[in-house]
């Protein structure tokens, strides 16, 4: 063709590429409906009958027709070399393009946007000039790099919307977790090609996220340096594939990395990684901010917590309702499976009751054996995520566990031990707020105690334990109020001032305590046994049948003169109340001392009932 017919074919071009372009601007602007829209028009201005085309690349995309599962691409470029067009002479001897009329190259030195390969008339191809070909290329060329920054322009919009959108939804959440489901969908919206893992140095419990822990033995280089420098790395792996790895800081620390895997048939761009980079700034400092509203939403509930907990113990909770509030207040703040306080003697140590029944077996004083020596040793807290490795078990059920020394003044009073089946199962905060928890209640724990043990010391005999006289009149008045009957045995020991005078006063002194042992083992928890005074002692009987006292009474009359050495007997006197029998509590003391003399006169070793 000459300069008129050059300038026809390429002004022909040009006006059906503006017709694409301008008919269908919405395709434009994606990548396979702008290559299939273009192949159209290459293959009306060649008039071809058919058309391929191969490796075409613009931008991050990648297009070939059906050959390319049989071409590699290196093959490709050894039939053009440095040659931007082919002809019919040389593919005609090729396997898979001697079909096709010419082979043109759509590229320059500087870059390669792909192959096409034209089957058509030979009379109309060679009436096309060298040149017109060359000028097609350039044409091309041209069109290819303006719809790459059409793609690039469109692109940026697009991500910058969806960073826009992901940053106010972050400044309206909290929730860590909602943060990185959000990051993660951003970018597979924004870069689906791509694949992501979250590493995380922070505790999680998110399972439906592609997320794992970051470990510091095994992560990468890569990984590392990331987290630790506070920039993005790029690691290019033996196989082609690559890895980025950005790091989520905020303005306190690195919470975790973010990995990118990149598949080999694609290359991470610069303003790819860019907004990959920012995406990932924002998502880290909204996970500090969220992880801050947590740690001070924890911080509140935690003081919520010790203050509720002083309080009740401040109230003058008895002993026993002090251990039960505690242990309650634990299990439900720690979700814990076991709670157990012990205090410790010298060398020995003591389970409270109300601990959990697992401790007073064998399998759970293992832990408290461990405990004990490693606190009386150390004086110090415990915090094991792996008992079965800490404290060389061949298996143990409660993974888990934490024990805080009790400590009044200077001197290691007990501990509180906490148990969990899971590994890992308590976090270093449950670790600092039960040592909070534990130094708050100690005062309390032993003032409650120390408060009951002055109690019983009021209330009790000191020689046999006994309940004292005082302690005695306040039951039977609570008893005459409250119950419909009750029943009262005087106790005197036989011939008791022989024991003392032949045998000595400590003699007679033990010959009391094992009677006072007798009556304890003979009556229910709710009976009160009592000295009286010298040698004469008393059992209460509340709500129980005069039938059932006299046989009480019978039982330990039978024992005392079998078990006791040496040897000695006893008398019982027996009165008895019911709401039938109008009698006041001084005249309950009269008929049983009446009974108890009848008993004497008649022999001793007895039991007499006042009617």
């Amino acid at each position: 063709m000459g300069l008129n017919n050059q300038i026809d074919f390429i002004s022909i071009y040009k006006m059906k590429l503006y017709d694409f372009i301008i008919a269908q601007q919405h395709f434009c602007f994606r990548r396979e409906p702008f290559i299939k829209g273009w192949k159209k028009v290459i293959k009306e201005l060649f008039s071809a009958e058919k058309i391929e085309v191969l490796n075409m690349q613009i931008k991050n995309y990648l297009y070939h027709d059906h050959h390319a599962n049989h071409l590699i691409s290196n093959e490709i470029k050894d039939l053009f070399g440095e040659k931007f067009i082919i002809r019919y002479n040389i593919l005609q001897n090729t396997v898979y393009f001697s079909q096709y009329s010419i082979g043109i190259h759509l590229g320059n030195e500087k870059k390669s946007f792909g192959y096409l390969f034209i089957k058509m008339d030979h009379s109309f191809l060679d009436s096309i000039t060298e040149d017109e070909l060359i000028s097609f290329i350039s044409v091309s060329i041209d069109l290819f790099k303006s719809c790459e920054n059409q793609h690039h322009i469109v692109d940026e919009e697009h991500r910058y919307k969806e960073l826009f959108r992901v940053t106010e939804k972050f400044h309206s959440s909290m929730d860590i977790e909602y943060v990185l489901d959000e990051i993660i969908s951003t970018l597979e919206r924004v870069f689906p090609s791509y694949t992501y893992l979250f590493l995380l140095s922070i505790e999680y419990v998110y399972d439906d996220l592609p997320i794992e822990n970051f470990d510091f033995e095994t992560a990468s280089s890569s990984a590392m340096e990331a987290y630790l420098n506070g920039n993005s790395k790029l690691e290019v792996l033996m196989n082609g594939n690559s890895n980025f790895y950005v790091p989520l800081k905020g303005k306190q620390g690195v919470y975790g990395v973010l990995q990118v895997k990149v598949p080999e048939r694609l290359i991470l761009k610069e303003d790819e990684k860019e907004f990959i980079r920012l995406l990932a700034n924002t998502g880290g400092s909204a996970i500090e901010n969220a992880k801050l509203y947590e740690q001070s939403r924890r911080l509140i509930s935690d003081l919520q917590l010790i203050n509720e907990t002083s309080h009740q113990l401040n109230s003058n909770l008895r002993f026993s309702d002090t251990i039960q509030f505690l242990h309650s207040q634990i299990v439900h703040s720690f979700n814990a499976a076991k709670v157990g306080f012990v205090f410790i003697n010298d060398s020995s140590y003591h389970i409270i009751e109300g601990s959990s029944a697992t401790f007073f077996r064998k399998d759970g004083k293992q832990y408290i054996d461990y405990v004990v020596n490693k606190i009386i040793k150390e004086k110090d807290s415990l915090y094991i995520g792996d008992t079965t490795a800490k404290l060389h078990m061949k298996s143990s059920i409660y993974q888990s566990l934490m024990a805080v020394p009790m400590i009044e003044g200077d001197e290691l009073k007990g501990f509180c031990i906490v148990l969990k089946k899971e590994k890992y199962g308590f976090t270093f905060e449950m670790y600092k707020l039960l040592q909070s928890l534990i130094h708050h209640s100690t005062l309390a724990l032993t003032n409650s105690m120390l408060r009951e043990k002055l109690e019983k010391l009021v209330i009790t005999d000191h020689l046999t334990k006994l309940y004292s006289r005082n302690y005695l009149d306040e039951t039977i008045s609570h008893s005459f109020q409250n119950d419909a009957r009750g029943v009262f045995i005087l106790i005197d020991i036989d011939n008791f001032k022989k024991v003392n005078d032949t045998l000595g006063h400590q003699v007679g002194d033990e010959v009391i305590v094992q009677v006072a042992k007798l009556m304890k083992k003979n009556i229910r928890q709710s009976d009160v046994a009592a000295r009286w005074g010298g040698e004469e002692l008393v059992i209460y009987l509340s709500n129980l049948s005069l039938e059932d006292g006299i046989s009480v009474a019978h039982r330990l009359v039978k024992e005392v003169a079998i078990t006791t050495k040496p040897r000695i007997t006893i008398s019982c006197g027996i009165s008895y109340w019911s709401r039938e029998k109008n009698i006041e509590v001084k005249n309950l003391f009269n008929l049983a001392d009446e009974a108890l003399y009848i008993a004497k006169k008649t022999g001793k070793n007895k039991v007499v009932v006042y009617k």
